[in-house]
């Protein structure tokens, strides 16, 4: 039976586990946007929780699509964890340096489920909070003894770019978009290039900070509950989760995850199955709490890249479903995807 794991572990708990040394291997996830311009690297080696060793979600990843931070192959992911000192009965415990508490780690921690390792947890508020609870840091680095590591990517929690368009007249899926309200809206620009505002039609609105206390921690779980309500978020079908790059969407996996939603399923388009994918129902967006009706303010739609796959929340890059894995979408270049620009927008 694979190991299982609490998803949201406290410092507390991790100050502990650390001084007992058990197989645990400790994380340090952190990932920025280039416009930050902050290098999660040299900001580890500087200071990082002790013990702990640092993943790359750029290294990690497809190499050979043009879209970031696609899921690499069941034998690339084996072979960069397994150089982390990562065992398949080993509780990986994941964490980043943002100053929102979580940015980057829910999605390494469901990168992790994704390829069938439920033993892993994520710092609940991050290095952040560590640090203003007077918990220890490190630059010291021992490079892990490389070991061998299995991966098994459950590929039914996979959604592919004919899912989606598909999900576009069955509705057989809801689809949350955790981007900020004003890229949602199409009034703000997105981060990358060739990228049309707006967003995929039918999808809502839930951006990521939403989850979070102003604390840096998740949310408890009847405020995620009424937050995923208010959104007009049904917990007992299936979700689908989107962002820009794959990253933060996780944030909703975390949270459907916390509710008891049986998993999420992600969609992976681009990469692998190599086209862009858009995704469902009616669009709607929050603000302030209220949810309206948005589709007659935007402009182009966002379409969406399946990254993705899955486990008890999912993402390549993002989304989250029924049963037990989740499901995710990230925008896409519309310039590298003209045949999809005049079908979809509306």
């Amino acid at each position: 039976m694979a190991l299982q794991a609490t998803a949201l572990v406290t410092s507390k708990w991790l100050a502990r586990a650390v001084k007992v040394q058990g197989k645990m291997r400790v994380l340090d996830t952190s990932w920025y946007l280039p416009k930050l311009r902050r290098n999660a690297k040299s900001e580890f080696k500087k200071k990082h929780v002790p013990g702990a060793a640092f993943f790359d979600i750029d290294q990690c990843c497809d190499k050979t699509s043009p879209l970031d931070h696609m899921l690499p192959s069941e034998d690339y992911f084996a072979e960069y964890v397994g150089k982390l000192g990562i065992e398949n009965d080993t509780h990986v415990v994941v964490y980043d340096g943002s100053e929102f508490g979580a940015f980057s780690a829910p999605r390494v921690w469901w990168m992790f489920r994704v390829f069938g390792h439920s033993a892993v947890s994520m710092l609940n508020g991050g290095l952040r909070n560590w640090e203003l609870e007077g918990r220890p840091v490190s630059d010291r680095y021992v490079r892990p003894t490389a070991t061998e590591f299995k991966a098994s990517l459950n590929r039914s929690w996979i959604k592919t770019y004919e899912d989606i368009l598909d999900n576009l007249e069955t509705k057989e899926f809801q689809v949350v978009d955790a981007r900020p309200t004003g890229r949602f809206k199409g009034l703000d620009p997105e981060p990358r290039d060739n990228t049309e505002p707006g967003h995929i039609p039918g999808s809502i609105s839930i951006p990521f900070h939403s989850f979070l206390s102003p604390s840096g921690h998740f949310l408890p779980k009847e405020q995620l509950q009424a937050l995923f309500a208010r959104a007009g978020v049904d917990l007992d079908r299936p979700l689908c989760v989107l962002c820009g790059s794959a990253v933060t969407a996780c944030h909703v996996a975390v949270a459907a995850h916390e509710c008891g939603h049986p998993g999420c399923q992600c969609t992976t388009v681009g990469g692998r199955s190599g086209t862009p994918a858009p995704c469902p129902s009616t669009s709607y967006q929050m603000a302030e709490g209220n949810i309206c009706d948005n589709r007659k303010d935007l402009g182009p739609m966002v379409l969406g890249w399946i990254t993705c796959a899955v486990v008890a929340v999912v993402v390549w890059p993002f989304g989250i479903c029924m049963t037990s894995s989740c499901e995710v979408t990230a925008s896409s270049r519309l310039a590298k995807f003209p045949r999809m620009s005049k079908k979809l927008l509306y």
